[in-house]
């Protein structure tokens, strides 16, 4: 059952394949919303191509899965303005050019708004702004943040945060919308026992909060509901299989490129400028 924040997370013999063949297939789950899902596997084993399917970012080619009573592949659309992506490598780069700041103001003008385009026109600029200020101070919060302990502080580059901050980042600027389901790609990747431990605590804490995670990795945290790819035992055979890790690379760059198109296309984005002045 959903929650009024989270979003629940079902699916029955979930599938996609590529043209090189299949990426993953057989993955059934039912999760509960404010779930902490994590997909577990090797790279190259149809991780994040399952995490893209599941936020309605990649059409799948057989069975089904709801995400808060939205049914893939019908509404796609649907699960795309209900989930948010955070670092997805080759999809949601941070940008090394900007600041953390300008990438924040960035996030906060493409993040999709749930209060549509002619309510947002109908406040002043400066209650828009206050708006802004106080979405991006309650995303740093959530995931522990604090600019001023930056080398820079809030004008510290993006290219010289660490593996963790940039992570915290990335998260931060997925949490601006207000997702019911947000996903995480590589959340363990380059990051000592330590870190990796304070990751798995941030999202847990987003998780208890409400809002559903599912989050890529190599090795799975104990009290997580677990996904595994790459696995073709019978005992596993109901979890996501693949052949060919071209096949996932094809289809990640797919969904990237469709990324940036619906980011210059959405519509929710126009008027925000204001709000940034």
């Amino acid at each position: 059952m959903d929650s009024p924040h989270g979003a629940a997370v079902k699916a029955e013999d979930f599938g996609l394949k590529g043209p090189r063949g299949w990426v993953f297939r057989g993955v059934s789950l039912n999760a509960p919303a404010g779930s902490l899902i994590a997909v577990e596997g090797p790279s190259g084993s149809g991780r994040t191509c399952l995490l893209l399917a599941l936020t309605g970012r990649m059409k799948p080619t057989e069975g089904s899965a709801e995400i808060a009573r939205h049914r893939l592949p019908k509404k796609m659309a649907a699960v795309r303005r209900i989930t948010a992506l955070g670092p997805v490598p080759g999809v949601t780069d941070l940008d090394p050019a900007l600041t953390v700041a300008e990438q924040l103001r960035e996030g906060a003008l493409l993040q999709r708004r749930y209060d549509g385009p002619v309510r947002a026109l109908l406040r002043s600029r400066a209650e828009r702004a206050s708006g802004t200020r106080a979405r991006i101070d309650a995303a740093l919060a959530a995931v522990g943040l604090r600019l001023d302990t930056l080398p820079k502080g809030p004008r510290t580059s993006v290219r010289d945060l660490e593996r963790l901050e940039a992570l915290r980042l990335s998260v931060a600027v997925a949490l601006l919308g207000g997702p019911r389901l947000l996903a995480v790609d590589d959340t363990d990747l380059k990051l000592s026992d330590a870190e990796r431990a304070e990751a798995w605590t941030l999202l847990r804490h987003i998780a208890d909060s409400g809002t559903t995670v599912i989050a890529v990795c190599s090795e799975a945290p104990a009290d997580a509901v677990v996904l595994r790819t790459g696995t073709k035992s019978a005992a596993a055979r109901k979890n996501a299989a693949v052949e060919s890790p071209a096949a996932e690379n094809d289809a990640v760059e797919s969904a990237a490129a469709k990324n940036d198109d619906d980011a210059k296309n959405d519509d929710d984005t126009k008027g925000t400028d204001d709000a940034l002045a």
